[in-house]
């Protein structure tokens, strides 16, 4: 939004204590901010009426103050704003200081420079967005667009300017959907876009052109992949871009404006101007644009009572054309120039050299003839309003006494009225050259014959259609007065038919003219009808309005009460969620188990201070996945596993190992929420290294030879007393089949049935006696037990065998 209006709006607002509202209630009655004057209490005469008059007019001094000190501060003049808006501010101001009465906060002001800039930021509109109403874009791509083309040369810029630019959105928007035209319709042009606003700060955030990452709400996917950069957590619009937007400091009020645009966006500014401020900007706007510009403006936002120098082309996103005029806009400049103001410091000027120019003989003899001998002309628009006169016109329009006007039938002799109206009136209509031949001109006691021609021409299509009226001469002769001429019988019956002639002429343009008027009063009736019944049925519509907005307004009350409860219950609850947040980070605390908790899509929820030591885990890391973790756990398919566990809705137990060879027990188990639904995992590690490895102490004291088998009855860690009773090393007997060892000596087809059932049906073998051979000792008869064991680092289940050798 722009900078150069006034911020406000309902959710700004905070209902200010009792003596605030006392004070506004006052503020708002007094003649500067309410402009319909006070309003005498009925029950309150006298002096009780004379002293609220009196503490009103004390706090306009106080409002004057206000005025002033921002004037000062920032040389804008917020005096002309919307009232209702500013009195907000202040309020909002006063309740920050916690000030109830409106002289406090003035004292303040004046002591506290600083708080004349804060309260100068809060009045300004700093916060806009991309792409703002996004079919208004469309509607300048359909539009605008095309039409600029078509009435610009190829190698012409098209010059554009943001009013009010706030940080730099609205321009930005513009040239990418320009860019996004230029593409689609395979062409290029120069472009240059003018943003300006009179906050500094605005102006320095739109010229760096980085925005926080929550634009891509605005902007579309595409958009940002293709216009903008990600730079350390925000988007910065490409160079490209960039280069194509003018940033600087503008206060559009009262500086000068720029000229030749083809577009001014200005949405959103007007809506907190008040109308003197609304009346004298759109004529600047209509200054700064080229005879083929367009003006937009915001939803809420119209050219008001400005038609003469705008026509609306687009109802429904404010898109209005520029009209040819002869009004002029007039700007507030500053008394002095700068260079003026040099010249006093450095002593007087030089007087400057005029520039000689050659005469051009093309433009001098192009004068005489238009002088000379072309034709009288005025352009005119369809108003009759004329804008500009060519060659001699004084002999058929002056200007008539009174009030100065331009209006064509008023500057136009009696005689030449009708004719004047009928032919403008026939081209309008009919949108084709007409010429009236024979009109009598009379004008010092003489007459004379012209010819009129009404030609009509348009600058281009978005532009209004306006009339060239020309005035011929016809061959001269007088129509002198009968009295003075011969009696002869001859000349009389002459002059008598030409006298018929002439008033047949007249009789018939005047039957014309007369028709014509007829007609537009006849619409005129028409259109009056219909607007009076739109007026009643408006009136109708808001009556039904008004009934709606009083059983709104009840509605409204009933929710607030409502709300209000609802209000409660929410603390109420939120102070339970309080009390259980904390319980539970305190039982998180205090565990030393190293636990995590991951949603459905393996991003990390919470952890355990102990699982933060594990996983290498910081507090920023809530939100991330656990796969891009840099783990210590050393777990090649966890990710698969975890999925698992929240598909099949089974627990995971297994021993897993970190980079420094300690031992963990691994429990994976679905996330279920209070409706027992599956919103993810809960990871926890128990440090079983200890345990581990005092397994490993025991089985190698046992006297007694055991083997540890894996499903596939794989040797995954035989003890000492195994090796030494049947002679072999360690290594050559883990990582093998119990059937692989030595020669195939445990090759026992019985025992590996028994061996197979143990895991599968939970069996367990008791003194199953058998006789293995053995090099160099001869057969010898055991005895072995088996039994299943516990999970090892990659989840498989173990069997521990245990063998008695029989002497």
């Amino acid at each position: 939004m722009p900078g150069s209006a006034i911020a406000a709006g309902a959710t700004d607002f905070i209902l200010p204590p009792k003596g605030i509202a006392e004070q506004l209630g006052r503020i708002a009655q007094h003649p500067y901010i309410a402009p319909s004057g006070l309003q005498r209490p009925r029950k309150d005469p006298g002096e009780q009426w004379k002293k609220l008059l009196n503490e009103q007019r004390g706090e306009l001094g106080e409002l004057d103050t206000i005025f002033g000190l921002l004037r000062s501060r920032s040389n804008v003049d917020f005096s002309f704003y919307k009232h209702s808006t500013l009195r907000r501010r202040i309020v909002r101001r006063m309740i920050l200081h916690k000030m109830n009465t409106l002289p406090p906060y003035v004292k303040y002001l004046e002591g506290h420079p600083a708080e004349v800039d804060a309260l100068f930021n809060d009045l300004l509109i700093n916060v806009t967005e991309f792409f703002r109403d996004p079919p208004s874009f469309q509607a300048l791509q359909k539009v605008v667009f095309p039409k600029l083309l078509k009435a610009r040369n190829s190698d012409a810029t098209l010059r554009m300017w943001v009013p009010g630019c706030a940080t730099g959105e609205e321009a930005y928007s513009i040239a990418i959907s320009l860019l996004e035209f230029f593409e689609k319709h395979r062409t290029h042009r120069p472009v240059q876009i003018f943003g300006t606003d009179i906050s500094d700060i605005g102006i320095e955030k739109a010229r760096a052109a980085i925005y926080p990452e929550n634009i891509a709400q605005d902007v579309s996917p595409e958009r940002l992949r293709r216009f903008f950069t990600k730079v350390d957590g925000h988007y910065q619009v490409h160079k490209s871009i960039r280069d194509m937007c003018i940033f600087a400091r503008q206060n559009v009020i009262v500086d000068p404006p720029f000229s030749n645009l083809d577009l001014v966006s200005c949405r959103n500014l007007l809506i907190y101007l008040g109308p003197l401020l609304q009346r004298k900007i759109i004529p600047v706007f209509h200054y700064a644009l080229r005879p083929t510009g367009f003006l937009l403006l915001g939803g809420s936002e119209t050219i008001g009572t400005s038609t003469d120098y705008f026509s609306l082309i687009n109802k429904k996103h404010k898109i209005y054309a520029r009209k040819a005029t002869s009004l002029r806009a007039t700007f507030d400049l500053p008394h002095r120039s700068p260079a003026a103001e040099r010249s006093d410091a450095r002593g007087p000027a030089e007087p400057a050299t005029p520039e000689i120019k050659q005469p051009d003989l093309h433009q001098h003899v192009d004068k005489i003839l238009l002088r000379d001998f072309s034709p009288g002309a005025v352009v005119i628009n369809a108003q009759m309003d004329a804008l500009q006169f060519r060659g001699r016109t004084g002999h058929y329009l002056e200007h008539a006494p009174g009030v100065a006007s331009l209006n064509l039938l008023k500057m136009a002799p009696e005689s030449l009225v009708i004719d004047l109206r009928t032919a403008v009136t026939k081209a309008v209509k009919q949108n084709m050259k007409v010429v009236h031949k024979g009109v009598q001109l009379r004008a010092n006691g003489q007459t004379r014959e012209i010819t009129i021609e009404v030609v009509p021409f348009q600058l281009s299509p978005s532009s209004e259609r306006l009339y060239l009226v020309l005035f011929r001469e016809s061959a001269p002769h007088e129509l002198a007065d009968p009295a003075r001429q011969p009696v002869a019988a001859e000349n009389r019956r002459a002059r008598e038919t030409r006298l018929v002639e002439q008033l047949r002429q007249e009789l018939s343009s005047t039957k014309e003219s007369l028709q014509s008027i007829i007609e537009e009063q006849e619409a005129t009736n028409e259109e009056l009808k219909s607007a009076n019944e739109e007026i009643q049925s408006s009136n109708e519509e808001l009556q039904s309005t008004n009934e709606e907005l009083e059983t709104a307004k009840e509605e409204l009350q009933s929710t607030n009460e409502e709300l209000t409860t609802l209000n409660e219950e929410l603390q109420n609850r939120n102070g339970e969620l309080t009390t259980v947040n904390n319980d539970l980070t305190n039982l998180l605390s205090s565990v030393q188990v190293a636990i995590l908790m991951l949603g459905e899509d393996l991003t990390i929820r919470r952890f355990t201070p102990l699982a933060e030591k594990i996983f290498n885990l910081i507090p920023s890391d809530v939100g991330r996945r656990l796969a891009d973790m840099n783990r210590s756990i050393l777990v090649a398919d966890l990710d698969q596993t975890i999925r698992e566990v929240i598909d099949n809705l089974a627990t995971v137990e297994r021993d897993v190992q970190d980079r420094d060879g300690r031992w963990y027990s691994l429990r994976i188990r679905p996330y279920r929420t209070w409706e027992n639904k599956i919103e993810g995992a809960v990871l926890l590690l128990v440090d079983v290294d200890d345990l581990r490895r005092a397994l490993d102490g025991v089985l190698s004291m046992v006297k007694q030879p055991l083997l540890m088998l894996s499903p596939d009855l794989k040797v995954r860690k035989a003890n000492d007393c195994f090796c030494q009773t049947f002679g072999v090393r360690a290594s050559e007997v883990e990582d093998r089949a119990i059937y692989d060892i030595g020669r195939g000596q445990w090759k026992i087809p019985k025992l590996q049935t028994l061996l197979e059932a143990i895991l599968p049906d939970n069996r367990q073998v008791d003194d199953y006696e058998i006789e293995v051979k053995l090099d160099g000792a001869g057969p010898k008869r055991m005895r072995v037990s088996a039994r299943r064991f516990h999970e090892d680092s990659r989840g498989m289940q173990m069997i521990l065998l245990a063998m008695q050798v029989q002497e």
